[in-house]
């Protein structure tokens, strides 16, 4: 991603070298994404149905959450709008005064993404009428992005590092050894080795900030599937005992995996946990990954920047690590040195990243404090965990008030944080005003005439696994 991004937007200005070895090959856990890819996909100029094919890609239209409020109870965190804003007053609070009067529905209902997904339904629209995202094979889309950056000039080596070389004086990277002898010289280096860190954190001695506190899964293991009916446009994360399955659907076959925390479970349990509830049979071992959720306390040192999971790594239950890639590449474009590196230019990324990367925390957090799950020792300690008080605030005010607050430029929306924190069981004790404006029978029709309008739309659109042949199949499918 990053060699596709800096070739695209600079690649005539520079000359980019690629290190990798297929060897090592790619984490490739990660499938879903959030719609934010589709921002980087457009600066990039890459085509929809191109990638689609490629990656053998069905859309997704948000997360059914199942076990997490309570055990056999479901909810979705879904990528549209739900309802009608005022603006005084967010949608919420009209459907909070239509369930005391008995006039509302769930709050899903007002939303089309949701509706459809729910339904196994899906068509692009007019006016980017339904929000989106991707399933996608990860390690196809890093073959895609490479043969996508070979052709904006990018050289790619095979191999793998075997030194790393300082400058003596100045401290930052001078140059690449790797293990077939050759020497690579560099003015900026990207860090994308992952979890090792081999730059930023070995060579560059950048410390990390452990967030286990918080987030307790420190493990995964992955396994892949035969597809066993349709692929569905959601991808279900569902709660376990000790930390919660994922399960993705793509044209070719299914991503399954389980994040667990050693603290509570051991691999095998956690293992045999998966086996006994993946659909289809295996084509892959299963393979154990370790992680520590939390941060780099810089992100950009000297002449180095990390990207991915070198730079830090929360977990995949929001989809979001492809989305901190994508806004690394972002910033370092916008901040990408002329005349030598400013540290103006690495205090402020680091500034924003650090910012971003705590409001993705505080959203992941709220996915496990708030629960009423008590029935495993993980769910109690979780629920009973002291969070961050930015969290706590949010928390607090919707409880109290129904009000949600966005920061400007943080991930997720209002209607984000709302979904999930009525799904994971906070109900307002009060809203607006301004809903009490209405009368019985304008809140009704209010209300009904949005739920109609959606129900209509999406009783015209196609079966999910239809438009996606239609529209992308992949070779073989």
């Amino acid at each position: 991603m990053v060699a596709a991004g800096l070739s695209k937007s600079l690649g005539k200005r520079l000359d980019i070298k690629l290190i990798e070895s297929d060897e090592i090959g790619t984490v490739g856990v990660g499938e879903a994404t959030i719609p934010t890819l589709m921002n980087f996909h457009h600066l990039m100029e890459i085509d929809e149905r191109e990638f689609m094919a490629e990656t053998m890609a069905t859309f997704k239209l948000g997360i059914s959450f199942e076990n997490w409020r309570n055990a056999n109870e479901n909810y979705v965190h879904s990528f549209g709008t739900t309802g009608t804003d005022h603006w005084t007053a967010g949608f919420q609070h009209f459907w909070h005064k239509g369930r005391e009067r008995g006039l509302a529905g769930d709050y899903g209902d007002y939303c089309l993404e949701l509706k459809a997904s729910l339904q196994n339904r899906f068509a692009h629209l007019p006016k980017a009428g339904m929000n989106y995202a991707y399933h996608m094979d990860a390690g196809r889309y890093a073959k895609f992005l490479r043969r996508f950056s070979e052709r904006y000039g990018v050289q790619r080596i095979e191999g793998k590092i075997a030194e790393v070389r300082k400058d003596l004086i100045g401290g930052d990277i001078r140059a690449l050894r790797l293990d077939s002898g050759a020497e690579l010289e560099g003015d900026l280096f990207i860090d994308c080795t992952g979890f090792r860190a081999l730059l930023i954190g070995e060579t560059m001695g950048v410390g990390y900030e452990d967030w286990s506190h918080w987030l307790f899964n420190d493990s995964a293991v992955a396994l892949q599937t035969t597809s066993v009916g349709e692929a569905v446009p959601l991808t279900r994360a569902i709660g376990r005992e000790a930390g919660w399955q994922w399960r993705i659907p793509l044209q070719h076959r299914t991503g399954n995996g389980i994040v667990y925390s050693t603290r509570y479970t051991d691999d095998d349990t956690a293992l045999r946990t998966l086996q006994d509830n993946v659909e289809g049979e295996a084509l892959t071992a299963p393979r154990v990954i370790r992680f520590k959720p939390g941060q780099r306390h810089q992100t950009w040192k000297g002449n180095c920047i990390a990207i991915g999971l070198a730079s830090g790594f929360l977990e995949p239950i929001e989809s979001t690590s492809i989305h901190l890639i994508q806004r690394g590449i972002i910033r370092l474009m916008q901040m990408f040195p002329t005349d030598g590196i400013s540290q103006a230019d690495v205090d402020e990324y680091n500034k924003q990243a650090e910012t971003e990367i705590h409001h993705i925390r505080d959203f992941i957090i709220l996915h496990y404090n708030v629960t009423n799950r008590r029935d495993t020792q993980y769910w109690r300690d979780a629920a009973s965990m002291k969070v961050p008080a930015s969290l706590q605030h949010r928390i607090d005010l919707f409880r109290e008030t129904g009000r949600v607050f966005r920061i400007p430029n943080e991930l997720f929306a209002e209607n984000s944080w709302i979904q999930v924190m009525l799904g994971q069981g906070i109900m307002p004790r009060q809203h607006h005003q301004t809903a009490d404006l209405m009368g019985d029978e304008e809140l009704a029709h209010f209300l009904g005439s949005i739920a109609t309008s959606i129900d209509r739309t999406v009783a015209q659109l196609p079966q999910h696994e239809q438009y996606v042949r239609r529209y992308c199949a992949g070779t073989g499918w």
